[in-house]
């Protein structure tokens, strides 16, 4: 009879007393979650009656205040956080991000960067959490820069082609960055999330074995070939030629990334063991400055570093000094740079 009482308050009081309750009537609760939202609030956000199934069906019919209570409900379920990722508003999928104790599935988190990665609080909230899978972290890396690019194009500060190159040349930076602090399953989700969206091009794999990351190298080796990781391993550190060249091949690299590859490797097993961080910063630079070097006096193999007149001055902080590069060679952070056409089918 209360439930039917046309003063709001009434069923106000109910939702209160009976939110947080084992005991309370299951009837009355489901229908006060179903009540018009000031009432129905505190019934979602707390009540420990209400199943997954109907927290789904709410999510899919409720507004954003009744999402939003749902998405801050302790210990929430992964079906319950994939509704919201899938068809939540923006605020509810910032309460569910924001919930330390929701229970969110990679596949919840790529979801809710596809739909609204392009708001920046989204990602902001995302990017300063400490277990974020690394292919989402890119995933965020490359609508950032998407939006970036777009935003620029708007203003007429930049062309189209060149704002769409440099935001390219920056989600390059921010993978390896991304790489440099990924291990295991993480990192082998990352280089797969890179193939699947078209990222994981020579450039970037010579990006990371010029800044020094070995494990992002092996693995996108790894994948584009179809061998085992231990097995690519060994092949990248045989000393012997032919079994780099063959699995250069066999990953679909370009030809004429070769030499670079294997200067590269060259200089990486010269200098050993990185024990410290100026060790790590002589390898880089030694490895950029052969690459250039033997791309100087070979034509054909400088041709995929080759973007176009350039004069770049590598970062003092990485203790490489200023150098200016010629013949169009384009060093990123220290970082030689193939063109976004140089990529693998």
């Amino acid at each position: 009879m209360m439930l039917d009482d046309p003063s709001p308050l009434v069923r106000q009081a109910m939702a209160e007393v009976f939110s947080r309750s084992h005991d309370a009537p299951a009837a009355i609760v489901q229908a006060l979650s179903l009540d018009q939202p000031s009432i129905a609030l505190p019934i979602l956000e707390h009540s420990p009656l209400l199943i997954d199934a109907d927290l789904v069906d709410i999510v899919a019919t409720g507004n954003n205040e009744m999402q939003c209570a749902i998405a801050r409900r302790i210990d929430l379920p992964a079906s319950v956080c994939a509704a919201i990722a899938e068809v939540g508003t923006p605020a509810a999928a910032l309460e569910l991000i924001e919930n330390a104790q929701a229970e969110l599935a990679p596949f919840s988190w790529d979801r809710i960067v596809e739909r609204h990665g392009h708001l920046a609080a989204i990602r902001e909230s995302m990017l300063v959490l400490e277990g974020l899978p690394a292919a989402t972290r890119a995933a965020l890396v490359a609508k950032l820069s998407d939006t970036l690019a777009q935003f620029v194009v708007a203003r007429n500060w930049l062309s189209a082609d060149r704002a769409g190159r440099i935001a390219s040349e920056a989600r390059e930076r921010s993978t390896v960055n991304i790489a440099a602090r990924s291990r295991g399953e993480d990192m082998l989700d990352l280089v797969r999330h890179l193939r699947a969206t078209g990222q994981l091009t020579a450039g970037l794999i010579l990006r990371a074995l010029l800044s020094g990351n070995l494990d992002l190298f092996d693995c996108a080796l790894a994948e584009l070939s179809g061998l085992p990781l231990a097995r690519v391993s060994a092949l990248v550190h045989d000393r012997g030629g032919a079994s780099l060249q063959a699995l250069l091949v066999r990953a679909g690299l370009p030809e004429s990334t070769f030499a670079a590859f294997r200067v590269a490797l060259e200089v990486s097993q010269e200098m050993g063991y990185i024990d410290s961080v100026s060790v790590a910063a002589r390898l880089r630079r030694r490895m950029v400055e052969r690459v250039l070097t033997h791309c100087e006096t070979d034509g054909k193999s400088a041709e995929p570093l080759l973007i176009g007149p350039r004069e770049v001055a590598l970062p003092s902080s990485d203790c490489f000094g200023l150098r200016n590069v010629e013949r169009g060679h384009v060093l990123l952070d220290g970082v030689a740079v193939l063109p976004s056409d140089a990529g693998v089918a």
